[in-house]
């Protein structure tokens, strides 16, 4: 089952990601506590919550109908950017596409940039191979620029792009020592762990529908979606930034991403829009166009 220790502006942020940005960036607190109410969140720990989420600049406070918060312009190209990584399947990349490089040099004077820029790369996928050398495939260059450039990191920061890895040391022994490839094995184990039994519980039965009823029959109910949907995906979020995609033949032989993905795929597909119907019912809100929403794992 989800992990009970998910912080409540974990929950929160993707609440604003996934449900209130289609539904005009707004939300009122009285309905952002009642959902959270289904996640046995109570109210102190949501409007705590809130209030770290606008210390930060995610959040800004609106009164319209009733007080509540949208979301910060400045954050929908980091929601953009979450989509790109976490609706999409981060398969294996080509080792012939190569890798992007980073190499940073911090003075002293700004030494508190040296470990915002390690824990930044480290959270996009970015590898350790040498103090202030940092690397990754290739398709992971335009990541890397955005997030450099946005927070103010890129004068620091050389970065180059290499076609191939010309030795000494076996690249998958190299690789190994690079990433914690078990750390993130045992992250994918968990989250298959707590989330499989949730698909057997929540999957319709598998038969054909009447000529009448196209769609499956049995769906989840709203509110029964939304209640494994949110906790759900908060935990996946994390790993396609942990997770680089790398090469197939750098990988563990029983490298246990692509199941973990499948099993993402399969709960995104059974529970994003019945929960979105259910935020739908207790905001009274409904979808606006946007450009870019999150998409169908593919």
């Amino acid at each position: 089952m989800p992990d009970g220790t998910t912080r409540p502006s974990a929950l929160i942020h993707t609440v604003y990601g996934e449900f209130v940005r289609r539904l005009g960036g707004w939300i009122s607190i009285a309905d952002l506590i009642a959902l959270m109410a289904e996640l046995d969140v109570d109210g102190p720990s949501v409007r705590s919550a809130i209030s770290r989420l606008k210390k930060a600049g995610t959040l800004l406070q609106e009164r319209r109908d009733a007080t509540g918060y949208r979301l910060a312009a400045a954050m929908e190209p980091v929601f953009q950017e979450g989509d790109r990584r976490i609706f999409h399947s981060l398969e294996p990349a080509d080792l012939a596409d190569g890798w992007v490089v980073a190499v940073f040099s911090v003075p002293e004077s700004a030494r508190a940039h040296r470990h915002q820029l390690r824990s930044r790369l480290s959270w996009l996928g970015f590898g350790n191979a040498a103090p202030g050398v940092w690397l990754a495939p290739a398709r992971l260059l335009p990541d890397a620029r955005r997030l450099l450039a946005r927070l103010g990191l890129d004068g620091y920061v050389h970065l180059f792009l290499s076609a191939e890895y010309a030795g000494f040391a076996d690249l998958r022994t190299a690789v190994a020592s690079w990433w914690d490839l078990p750390a993130i094995e045992a992250q994918y184990a968990a989250f298959s762990d707590a989330w499989r039994p949730a698909l057997h519980r929540l999957s319709p039965p598998s038969r054909p529908s009447p000529p009448s009823r196209p769609d499956p029959p049995n769906r989840p109910d709203p509110a029964e979606a939304f209640r494994a949907y949110l906790p759900m995906l908060t935990q996946w979020r994390r790993l396609p930034y942990l997770d680089p995609g790398l090469p197939e033949s750098l990988l563990p032989e029983d490298w246990n991403a692509g199941p973990a993905r499948a099993l993402f795929t399969e709960l995104h597909r059974l529970l994003a829009e019945p929960s979105l119907r259910y935020v739908e019912k207790v905001t009274g809100l409904s979808p606006v166009p946007q450009e870019t929403v999150p998409q169908e794992p593919s």
